[in-house]
Parts: structure tokens; C-alpha cells; sequence
């Protein structure tokens, strides 16, 4: 036993916290990673867009593969911000506006863009112009996109950012030495908080970013069927 845990006899508690809140936070990036790969499909296939894949680095830290969504996520917005370009160059004021018209029906603003994808393209999938309403008409560029990338920038600056996601194999001392160097109940007590804060914003962020990004899948899968 350290003489850490002699003095502080709740160390062991606290750092099997960390272990488990540094998995769930691995694995919250993990699932936005396949997440944002599945959007840039869809652009890539339907919209005409060139969105890279990406990949979690092994060994590299938390920062560095926050630092690779976010990039990808800002590639994203960038395609979704010409769409939008497109659409308003291409069409007249009055039907531009419509495609913003909650009261217009979905089934009209999706013949709009399709024209235009039609003209942008030369050839458009039968399911671009639907993909591209859903993805205007919604918050997930303007609202989840932003919430999530702010957030991982805010992990990537954080104490947690340096930590390599490769660690949990290197056991429990290995862990502390990285977030914190020493062995101490209010260090402890501080990393524990911190990614509790930080997991607990995350996660919800990235849950309405999966279900937004599912949605547009569905509707793209019901129609290949």
C-alpha cells in the first residue's frame, strides 16, 4: 500500500473513480467518433461532400483525438454552411425562404433542394434533398454541433487532456502519475470532480448529437428500402 493510502485511507475508492470515469469518457468519444464518421457518409454519398473518416488515436492522448473530432465536426459545419450557400444563390428569396418555413411542408421544401443538388451535382441521389432539409431545418449544426465541439475543446484544455487514452493498461499508479504527478486525497478529490463536470456535459451533448445524427440515417436507410 502507498503511503498516500495510509494517510488517506479513501485514495483506493477515489482512484478506482478515475479508472471507470476515464473508460466512460473513452468510450462517449469512441461512440461520437463512429457517429461522425456515419454523418460524413451520408454527406459524402448524397451531398457530393469530401468529409475524411476518422480514427481514435491509441496512442495518442485525450487532447490530441478531441482535437480530431473537432476538426472533423468544423469540416462538417463548413459543408453544411455551402449547402445552405448553395440554396440561397440558386433559388429565388421566396423559395429559400421556404425551406425555413416551419409551416411549408416537408414534402415540398425536400423537391426544392433536390433541384438544386440536381443543378449543383448534375445528378443527384433521390435522398439529397432530404438529407440536406433535414440537416438545415435542425439544431444539429447550429445548436448540438457547436455544444459538442466547445465542450471538447474544454476537455482537450482540461487536466484530463494530457492523459494518454491508452493508459488504463498501464494500471492504477500510472493513471495518477499522469493526471497528477502525486498521490494526494485533494488532488484526488479535484480529478475526480473535474471529470465528473466535465462527463456529465459531455455525455448529454453527445447523446442529442447521436440521436440528431441517427435520425438522418434512418430516414436515409427507409429510403434505400
Amino acid at each position: 500500500m502507498a503511503l498516500s493510502d495510509l494517510l488517506y485511507p479513501d485514495n483506493p475508492k477515489r482512484r478506482e473513480e478515475l479508472i471507470l470515469l476515464h473508460q466512460e469518457l473513452l468510450d462517449c468519444m469512441a461512440t461520437n467518433f463512429r457517429a461522425t464518421n456515419e454523418l460524413a457518409g451520408v454527406l459524402n454519398e448524397h451531398l457530393g461532400c469530401t468529409i475524411t473518416h476518422i480514427q481514435m488515436r491509441e496512442s495518442s492522448t485525450v487532447k490530441a483525438n478531441c482535437d480530431i473530432i473537432i476538426q472533423a465536426m468544423s469540416e462538417i459545419q463548413h459543408q453544411v454552411q455551402k449547402i445552405d450557400s448553395d440554396m440561397k444563390e440558386k433559388l429565388e428569396p421566396v423559395l429559400y425562404q421556404k425551406l425555413y418555413d416551419i409551416k411549408e411542408p416537408e414534402l415540398e421544401k425536400i423537391a426544392i433542394a433536390h433541384k438544386v443538388f440536381s443543378i449543383v451535382l448534375g445528378e443527384a441521389t433521390s435522398t439529397a434533398g432530404m438529407v440536406a432539409i433535414k440537416l438545415l431545418g435542425s439544431n444539429l449544426i447550429t445548436l448540438t454541433v457547436s455544444k459538442l465541439v466547445s465542450l471538447l475543446a474544454q476537455i482537450g484544455a482540461s487536466v484530463l487532456g494530457g492523459i494518454s487514452i491508452t493508459i488504463l493498461g498501464l494500471g492504477i499508479e500510472m493513471i495518477l502519475h499522469a493526471i497528477l504527478g502525486a498521490v494526494e486525497r485533494n488532488q484526488l478529490l479535484a480529478a475526480v470532480r473535474s471529470y465528473e463536470k466535465h462527463l456529465a456535459e459531455f455525455k448529454a451533448a453527445s447523446e442529442k448529437y447521436q440521436r440528431a445524427i441517427c435520425e438522418v440515417t434512418s430516414l436515409v436507410r427507409q429510403q434505400v428500402q
